[in-house]
């Protein structure tokens, strides 16, 4: 008996930025942002669309595709950067409640864009415990409202949307095996932690009044924004993903060279050009959305899973690897013959 992927779903909203309206807007152009990111466009959240919203679609239509109802999900796993509330109530408890799954656990998981892999390893060990329930994990973002939208070297990589897959066991009766095809690396480095941050939380000290000896109240919060350290993050991401990417061929025993396809966040085009050269191998094993959809974060994998699905080129038997790093840093990957984890 085997853990397996019962379904996956995505959501892009509707609203589509490219970049000749960036352009418009700010001093480049589309062919100086493809050239240096492989980017052309990016979806972003409209007035009445959210992490949890998006979440919700692609938690919904993954749940279709597997052919579960929403009271047969034990356990709501989210991975986001970018919570409707920061940071409580958590957005899988608000999704719990869209999708009407009474009987399940939530709760986010922050692990940045390589917060889906972490999030996918933890609900693994729930079904694992639990064979008779199914896991709903979802890669939820909006990070176009986290961005200076007046720095043209960062919101010109970035944009939102949702990935989600559900989770289960092909015989619930049983009992799930230990034997697996399936490795999971999950780590980190946090001496790079300022290589990529956001502003806001709750690290600064608050002001006291001399006097009383109470809090001051801030009366002019900054709103939280995104800062990365490009070249810093490129030297990291291309070096960690290609050795996470060998690291778990060698564990089970087999190379880069079989395997059928790399689904890799999709952070920046040259990034994984540079992982692909790094492994030896052709570009075309790696999918590739990010010409329309930009970084989505936590989002990028699942989507992509989604995608490739629909589009007929991720069948069953095909060995895959599903990799990515994010701010933390943290790193993660798991190999699996699709869809058994």
């Amino acid at each position: 008996m085997s853990i397996r992927i019962l379904g996956t779903g995505s959501y892009l909203p509707p609203k589509v930025v490219t970049n000749d309206d960036v352009g418009r807007r700010l001093d480049t152009t589309d062919e100086w942002i493809y050239s240096h990111t492989g980017i052309h466009s990016r979806h972003v959240a409209g007035e009445n669309e959210s992490t949890s919203t998006m979440a919700a679609e692609a938690g919904r239509a993954a749940m279709a595709a597997a052919g579960v109802s929403p009271e047969e999900i034990g356990l709501i796993v989210l991975a986001t950067s970018t919570p409707d509330y920061n940071p409580f109530p958590s957005t899988a408890c608000v999704v719990q409640g869209m999708l009407g799954c009474t009987n399940a656990g939530a709760f986010d998981l922050q692990a940045a864009c390589a917060g889906f892999v972490y999030a996918l390893e933890q609900a693994r060990g729930f079904v694992n415990f639990y064979p008779d329930k199914k896991a709903l994990v979802i890669g939820a973002e909006t990070l176009t409202r986290v961005l200076d939208w007046n720095d043209r070297s960062s919101c010109i990589l970035f944009g939102d949307g949702a990935g989600a897959v559900v989770l289960g066991c092909d015989d619930p009766a049983g009992q799930a095996s230990a034997k697996t095809t399936a490795h999971t690396i999950l780590g980190a480095d946090g001496k790079g932690s300022h290589f990529i941050s956001r502003s806001g939380g709750c690290r600064e000290p608050l002001k006291f009044d001399p006097e009383t000896g109470i809090p001051l109240p801030n009366d002019n919060p900054e709103p939280p924004m995104m800062t990365l350290m490009g070249h810093d993050v490129f030297a990291f991401a291309v070096r960690t993903l290609s050795k996470v990417a060998r690291d778990l061929c060698e564990k089970l025993g087999t190379s880069p060279e079989e395997l059928d396809r790399v689904f890799a966040h999709q952070a920046n085009g040259r990034i994984i050009e540079a992982v692909a050269r790094r492994m030896k191998l052709p570009i075309e094993k790696f999918w590739l959305n990010l010409e329309t959809t930009a970084n989505t974060s936590a989002a990028s994998i699942p989507i992509s899973l989604d995608q490739a699905v629909k589009a007929g080129e991720l069948k069953d038997g095909m060995k895959i690897v599903m990799v990515g790093f994010g701010a933390g840093l943290t790193y993660a990957g798991t190999y699996c013959t699709w869809p058994e984890l």
